[in-house]
């Protein structure tokens, strides 16, 4: 019996961002090439059942982008400061601490370490590009393993493919992973959810709105549905995010509406979420955004998504009958 073993170097990163190593973000093209590994891997279903990264904001995105691609979720994926610009020693040391029934692992970090590795592990010298690289930004290494991780020696592995994003169609299939129809994100992006964050003082219903990202116009938390999540789960992540409350949501929608973005279309559910908590502004990470407590006539009068407003009304109404 054999195991494998899948090496995946970060996606590009941002050197235009001033800020030290460790935290050196992605470019949006290493988010996209970290998105395109998981497709492919969720389409030859070859999703790894463990998941260890470099905590560095490069690596770490890339293990998150990549496991939401393949529909298993962030939540999986387990940090270790071990990997991050490690030697091959190093990285064999972290292996050998995967579980003992982990049939196939994936490995998110960095090179050189990366590319020793496989070297080291490789029965046979890997054969190298036309390019003269061997794992450029978000390439993948998978291997044939021995069945023990504890005790990997030099040699045990043999290569079986190389897969960089930068060769992978650009467009995503929908649904995942065999659809026919491409789009310009994966599929789990245009399923999304909201909260209509409320509160009652004095016997009157208060909405909380936010501005958007750009601090263009009215809104309420807004945000995909992450694969491993309930849709409630997500939009309680996401009034955390971009609002700093805390609640209680129900699990009855309010309703749903659709809208038009990266090439197709995405459909947002919409829960009523009673705050039970608000962080202090100082505390905000996103508080340049600003909020306001409004009535839910004044409400429905500035939010952007027009098919909010009778959502908030209904809410208003539902709240008074008790």
């Amino acid at each position: 019996m054999t195991r494998e073993l899948l090496l995946l170097r970060h996606g590009k990163s941002d050197w235009n961002i001033d800020t030290d190593d460790y935290h050196r973000p992605l470019k949006n093209r290493g988010k996209r090439g970290a998105q395109r590994i998981g497709t492919w891997l969720l389409q030859h279903d070859l999703m790894p059942d463990h998941v260890i990264t470099s905590p560095a904001e490069r690596a770490l995105v890339t293990a998150q982008k990549c496991c939401k691609a393949m529909h298993i979720g962030a939540k999986h994926v387990h940090r270790d400061k071990r990997i991050y610009l490690a030697d091959p020693y190093a990285l064999l040391t972290t292996l050998a601490d995967c579980p003992a029934d982990a049939k196939r692992v994936m490995l998110v970090g960095h090179n050189p370490g990366l590319e020793l590795l496989l070297s080291y592990l490789s029965d046979e010298a890997p054969e190298i590009p036309p390019d003269g690289k061997l794992m450029p930004t978000a390439t993948l290494a998978r291997l044939a393993m021995p069945i023990n991780w504890s005790d990997l020696k030099e040699g045990q592995g043999k290569l079986l493919q190389l897969t960089r994003a930068s060769g992978l169609h650009e467009k995503f299939p929908f649904p995942a992973p065999h659809g026919k129809e491409l789009r310009d994100r994966p599929a789990y992006y245009y399923t999304q959810s909201s909260v209509i964050p409320y509160r009652i003082v004095d016997g009157q219903v208060e909405i909380l709105i936010i501005s958007s990202s750009k601090n263009k116009h009215w809104v309420v938390p807004k945000g995909i549905a992450d694969p491993g999540h309930t849709l409630q789960e997500s939009a309680l992540k996401e009034a955390w995010e971009e609002a700093g409350i805390e609640g209680d949501i129900t699990s009855e929608a309010l309703g749903s509406y659709s809208y038009a973005k990266w090439g197709a279309t995405c459909t947002v559910t919409v829960y009523p979420m009673e705050v039970s908590r608000q962080l202090p502004e100082k505390e905000w990470e996103e508080r340049h955004r600003g909020r306001r407590w409004v009535s839910a006539q004044e409400a429905a009068g500035v939010l952007k998504q027009a098919e909010l407003a009778p959502m908030v009304l209904a809410l208003e109404q539902q709240l008074a009958k008790g």
